[in-house]
Order: structure tokens, then C-alpha cells, then sequence
């Protein structure tokens, strides 16, 4: 027998404010008193911590990134030009994975993705923003961010066989940036 469908309310926790919500969007701000508010499966709405980069010019509208630290383990063969050495030293440090939070196409996603990878953005604090809608779940960002790292390592200038690895992410954070 299924499940019963359950109906969540989309009311602030915190002042009770109806929130405006298209039926893809995942995550909101309350228009009244700013509090961020997630839709999680397992729990419903939850709240939201939402950081917005000093970046974003007055008056302009921001993009949503879930931002994850990351730590790679990785195993690489290749049939000739080896940049394995290249792929250790990158990946021998955590690196800062940020993920668009709104919806775009896959070759769009992939190629800020990377951009993003190898010239972060500086991470300062500023004032809430206007933004675009948060289509993209939380529980979706580790498989994007271990499609990056497909990318990434079949982009490298030599002839990839085989590439096995593991991508430990912290806790994903959003951030709205420029």
C-alpha cells in the first residue's frame, strides 16, 4: 500500500508568514523577517542558514550556490600521457566545490562548476539580496560535485583509462553570490 501524500505547510517558523513558492523552488527567505527555511523530505521545512557574498551590487539580483568543502581520494590510469602527478597535487588539498542552486542547463552547471573549482569567489559576508530561486536540493549536491570531479579529471590533457574515487563533502552550505 503507498504512502500517503503529506501536505506542508509553507509558513515561516518564525512569524507565520505564507511563503510565495512556485512548486520546483526548495528553499526560500521569509519576506517579513528574512529567516532562511528549506524543504527537506524526511522533516518538512526546516530553517536555513543563507549567506550572501559582500559582492552582490546593490539593488542586483544574486544566484544561489551550494557551497560544500571537499576532500578527494583519488586512483587514476590512463593508456598514455599520465597527469596523474597533476591530478594528486590538486586534489592533496581540500578543495571548495560551489554548486548552482538554480536551475540551468547541465553544460551550464558543469562549466561553472569547474570555473568555480580552480577561481573561488572570496567568501566575505554582506548584506540579504534579492535571488534567484533554489531549484537544486541539498541531498542533490554530492552527485553533481562527483560529476565535477568526472569532468575535471576527463578534461586533463592525457588519454584517462580509469579514474576510481572517493569525495567526502562537508555539510553544504548557500550562499548567494553575484
Amino acid at each position: 500500500m503507498a504512502e500517503p501524500v503529506e501536505l506542508v505547510p509553507l509558513i515561516c517558523m518564525k512569524c507565520s508568514t505564507p511563503l510565495p513558492a512556485a512548486p520546483e523552488e526548495v528553499a526560500w527567505v521569509c519576506p517579513t523577517c528574512g529567516t532562511g527555511l528549506e524543504l527537506d523530505e524526511q522533516h518538512g521545512l526546516a530553517p536555513l542558514e543563507v549567506h550572501y557574498s559582500a559582492q552582490i551590487a546593490s539593488n542586483a539580483q544574486g544566484k544561489p550556490f551550494w557551497v560544500a568543502q571537499g576532500r578527494l581520494e583519488l586512483e587514476r590510469s590512463t593508456y598514455a600521457g599520465d597527469k596523474g602527478r597533476d591530478a594528486q597535487r590538486f586534489w592533496s588539498q581540500p578543495q571548495r566545490f560551489f554548486i548552482p542552486a538554480y536551475t540551468c542547463p547541465l553544460e551550464a552547471l558543469l562549466e561553472l562548476g569547474n570555473r568555480l573549482l580552480f577561481q573561488p569567489p572570496a567568501l566575505q559576508e554582506g548584506h540579504p539580496a534579492a535571488f534567484t530561486p533554489v531549484t537544486l536540493a541539498r541531498g542533490d549536491v554530492q552527485s553533481l560535485a562527483d560529476f565535477i570531479v568526472m569532468t575535471v579529471e576527463a578534461e586533463r590533457a592525457d588519454k584517462l583509462k580509469e579514474v576510481r574515487f572517493t569525495l567526502n563533502l562537508s555539510e553544504p552550505v548557500l550562499w548567494i553570490l553575484p
